[in-house]
């Protein structure tokens, strides 16, 4: 079993890339769960969604502790939250961010696998809007490998119509490409 932790700002779209994540991975025939952690949270506030994903039945339903991979949506979330806790020594940090990955371990400590891409610019770009979390779903792919594109693609165009559905899919291809592993 995957188990991942989303970090963003509430409207940035964390617990939307949960889901299309693990609708993603049933659409291929595994198990899935994506699921939010909220309190009175509003607009601009931190927010945590999960994700799991697995070739049989999950009966955990417990937030998750020790993630294989861990996904920040804004950058300014690693100054007041610890991102890298918990995180498998073997997981993926992937973080919205100009800088590259090297940078950003070194600022955090970390020692694990890590894709950065500077979703923000993409998303300002193609989608002509700060919101970064299909950007940084095209990082994650990139980097696990854990869903096939053209499912992810095929759910976004259901979920945002063809309009903005094709902005969020050039931007989610752009982030495949622009992504920087380390």
């Amino acid at each position: 079993m995957i188990e991942l932790r989303f970090h963003g700002r509430g409207g940035q779209g964390a617990v939307t890339s949960a889901e299309i994540l693990a609708t993603a991975a049933i659409s291929e025939g595994k198990f899935a769960q994506a699921f939010p952690s909220f309190g009175p949270e509003r607009r601009g506030a931190p927010v945590i969604a999960f994700a799991r994903i697995a070739d049989r039945q999950i009966r955990d339903r417990t937030a998750i502790q020790a993630p294989d991979v861990v996904m920040v949506l804004d950058p300014t979330i690693m100054k007041i939250v610890p991102v890298t806790s918990g995180i498998s020594p073997e997981g993926w940090l992937v973080v919205n961010t100009a800088k590259e990955p090297s940078q950003v371990a070194e600022m955090l400590g970390y020692e694990g696998r890590m894709a950065s891409v500077d979703a923000t610019a993409i998303a300002v770009e193609e989608i002509k809007r700060p919101i970064t979390n299909l950007v940084m779903l095209g990082s994650l792919v990139r980097a696990t490998q854990m869903v096939v594109p053209d499912e992810v693609e095929e759910l976004v165009l259901k979920r945002f119509g063809p309009v903005l559905g094709q902005r969020n899919i050039k931007a989610f291809r752009r982030a495949i490409e622009e992504t920087r592993l380390s």
